[in-house]
C-alpha cells in the first residue's frame, strides 16, 4: 500500500482490516492493528496523512488542548523524544507530530492517500466489507473502522450569490497549501466559531480593512500562549505512568473545581476562583465550579463574570454588547480559546456586523449586502463550521445487513452503543462517535481509549474463533436512552449548539455526546470486555 506519487497498490485485500481516515485517530488504530499482526490498510482522502491538521491551515489555527496533553500516551519513548515549543501548539507543529509519528512507526506503507471513500457495505455472504473508492477501486477487509473524525464535514451556508463574488472566497476548514496575503485587501469572515477567533485576529493585523459577520455571539476565554516552559514540558514525563494510566483523563482542565457549589459560597471567594481560572486560562475554566452546567443561576453568574471581561476589553460599548454572548449558558457551546480575541476589535480597520441586527441578504460580485448597507469585499472568509460528528459519515454511502443505510438507521439521530458500534452493522466501528464522550474533552484522549478498546475486541474475537461482533438493538437503545437521560440533566442540550445538530438545517436535534464523564464511560466500556462482549451478538 503507497503514498501519492508512488502509484497504485496491486493488493486490495482482502485486508484483516480497513480504516477510513489517516488523521490522529487511523494512525494509531493502524499502529494497534499491526501490533496484533493484522493486515490493515488506511483510506485517505486529502493528497497526505493528518486529518485535522492537514485540512485546517488558516491564519491563528491551533489546538485548544495544551500540548503536553494533546499528543499520543502510547509510546513513552515518543512522549520522551518529542519536544513542544509552545503551550498551545499551531497547525504547522501539529502536522509535523502527525509526520514524525507515521515516520517513527512506520505507517506510510500501509496509507493510501488521495482516495476518498464514496461506499462502504458489508457483504453477508462473506461477512466482509467492501469499501468504494472515488476512482472505482474496492477494497475488502473483515473489519472496517471509521476514523473520519468529528469535525471534518465542513458546513458552507446556502448564501445567495457566492458564486457571483468577484474576489477571493476561503473556508477555514479547506484552506490553500499556499499562502494567502491579504495585505491592503479588505476582507470579510463570516463566522465567529473556534476557527473565526483564532483567524480573525490574524487576518486583521494583515488586512487593511477587516469585517466580521457575526450571528451569535461565543464565550471565549485567554489562553495566555507562550513559548512551553522546561516545568510544563517535564510534567507527562514525570507522571508518564499515571498519566498514562489515568491522568490522561483528567489533567485537560487543571486544577480539579472546588467541591462546593457556586452558589454556596461568598461573592468574594467565588470571584478570587473566577479570576484564578481566567489567569489559568484555556479549557480549564469550565471546571471552576461543579455546578455550572447543571445549574442555570450559577451558570449565569459566570457568564456575567465573562461578559464583564468583554465589556472591560472591547472600548466601543455597542460592539462589547455585540459581543456578549445572550442566547446560551456557558460551556453549552464548546468554550472557544483565543489569543487577543476581543481586544482586535479596538483596531481602527476592525468593523463587527450583528447578523441578528442585520442579516445577510445576499452575495453581490461587490461584496456582502445586508438588511441595512452594503460592504464592499475583496475576500470573503467563511468560517461557517461543520456538520459535526455525523457529517463525515453520513456523506459516505455506508450500508450493513440487508443493504441497511446509515442515514436510514439515524433518520431521526444517530443511534449507536456506546459511540463504537451500531446494530445492524456487523465489524463496523467508529471512532469517537456518537453517543461517547467524543468532542467534550481532549479528542486524542479519547482516540487511544476508543482505538485500545477496538483493538482488544479484535484481539478477543480472533482468540476466540469469531469472526463478527455487533451491538445488540436492545442494549444500544438502552444506550441512547442513557445517554439522551444524562444530558437532560444539564443545561447543554438547550443551546442551538452544534452539539445537537442545530447549525444543520433538517438535522434532527439530538445532543450527541456523552454528557456522563470519563470514568463512568470507561467503566462501561470495560464491563463489556470483561464480560467477553455478552452485550453483543458474537458470530462465528
Amino acid at each position: 500500500m503507497s503514498t501519492a506519487g508512488h502509484g497504485r497498490p496491486h493488493d486490495e485485500g482482502p485486508y484483516d482490516a480497513v480504516v477510513v481516515g489517516a488523521g490522529l485517530a487511523g494512525l494509531y488504530m493502524l499502529h494497534r492493528l499491526r501490533g496484533l499482526g493484522m493486515t490493515a490498510c488506511v483510506l485517505e482522502a486529502g493528497d497526505d496523512i493528518g486529518g485535522t491538521w492537514y485540512w485546517n491551515r488558516y491564519p491563528g489555527a491551533r489546538c485548544d488542548v495544551e500540548s503536553v496533553f494533546y499528543a499520543y500516551s502510547f509510546s513513552r519513548e515518543l512522549v520522551d523524544e518529542w519536544e513542544w515549543t509552545e503551550r498551545y501548539p499551531t497547525q504547522p507543529e501539529l502536522l509535523r507530530y502527525i509526520h514524525h509519528v507515521a515516520d517513527r512507526f512506520d505507517l506510510r506503507r500501509d496509507i493510501r492517500v488521495s482516495t476518498r471513500v464514496t461506499r462502504a457495505a458489508f457483504d453477508e455472504a462473506a461477512r466482509a466489507w467492501v469499501l468504494t473508492t472515488d476512482d472505482g477501486d474496492t477494497v475488502t477487509a473483515t473489519h472496517c473502522v471509521m476514523a473520519t473524525g468529528c469535525l471534518s464535514a465542513p458546513r458552507t451556508p446556502d448564501f445567495t450569490g457566492l458564486d457571483d463574488f468577484r474576489g477571493e472566497v476561503y473556508s477555514t476548514a479547506e484552506w490553500p497549501h499556499t499562502p494567502v496575503d491579504f495585505t491592503g485587501k479588505r476582507v470579510g469572515v463570516i463566522g465567529t466559531g473556534s476557527s473565526g477567533i483564532q483567524a480573525i485576529p490574524q487576518i486583521a493585523a494583515q488586512a487593511a480593512r477587516l469585517t466580521v459577520f457575526q450571528r451569535t455571539a461565543n464565550f471565549s476565554v485567554p489562553a495566555h500562549n507562550g513559548p512551553l516552559s522546561p516545568t510544563r514540558a517535564a510534567w507527562v514525563r514525570d507522571n508518564f505512568e499515571w498519566y498514562a494510566t489515568d491522568g490522561k483523563y483528567t489533567a485537560l482542565f487543571g486544577t480539579p473545581p472546588p467541591p462546593t457549589p457556586l452558589l454556596s459560597v461568598s461573592v468574594e471567594e467565588r470571584e478570587q476562583q473566577f479570576e484564578s481560572k481566567w489567569r489559568e486560562g484555556g479549557l480549564g475554566v469550565i471546571a471552576v465550579y461543579p455546578d455550572i452546567v447543571v445549574n442555570a443561576a450559577a451558570n449565569d453568574v459566570f457568564a456575567d463574570f465573562i461578559r464583564d471581561k468583554i465589556r472591560a476589553t472591547v472600548t466601543d460599548p455597542r460592539t462589547a454588547d455585540d459581543l456578549c454572548p445572550d442566547d446560551h449558558y456557558f460551556a453549552t457551546k464548546r468554550p472557544c480559546v483565543d489569543i487577543d480575541y476581543y481586544a482586535t476589535y479596538n483596531r481602527d480597520n476592525v468593523q463587527l456586523v450583528n447578523l441578528r441586527r442585520e442579516p445577510i441578504t445576499s452575495i453581490t460580485e461587490d461584496g456582502i449586502a445586508t438588511t441595512a448597507a452594503m460592504y464592499d469585499l475583496d475576500a470573503i472568509v467563511l468560517a461557517t463550521g461543520f456538520d459535526a460528528m455525523t457529517g463525515s459519515l453520513l456523506r459516505i454511502d455506508i450500508r450493513g445487513s440487508d443493504g441497511l443505510a446509515l442515514r436510514d438507521a439515524w433518520a431521526d439521530g444517530p443511534r449507536t452503543f456506546l459511540g463504537l458500534m451500531v446494530a445492524g452493522f456487523p465489524n463496523l466501528f467508529t471512532i469517537t462517535g456518537p453517543g461517547s464522550p467524543s468532542v467534550l474533552g481532549n479528542v486524542i484522549t479519547h482516540i487511544e481509549q476508543h482505538v485500545d478498546w477496538i483493538a482488544e475486541a479484535l484481539a478477543f474475537l480472533r482468540s476466540s474463533g469469531l469472526r463478527t461482533i455487533e451491538a445488540r438493538t436492545e442494549e444500544q437503545d438502552a444506550w441512547v436512552a442513557h445517554v439522551n437521560e444524562i444530558a437532560g440533566f444539564t443545561l447543554y442540550p438547550s443551546a442551538s449548539s452544534w452539539y445537537v445538530g442545530a447549525n444543520i438545517p433538517g438535522k434532527p436535534r439530538v445532543f450527541m455526546p456523552y454528557i456522563g464523564g470519563m470514568p463512568a464511560y470507561r467503566a462501561r466500556c470495560d464491563d463489556l470486555a470483561a464480560r467477553d462482549y455478552a452485550d453483543c451478538i458474537l458470530g462465528t
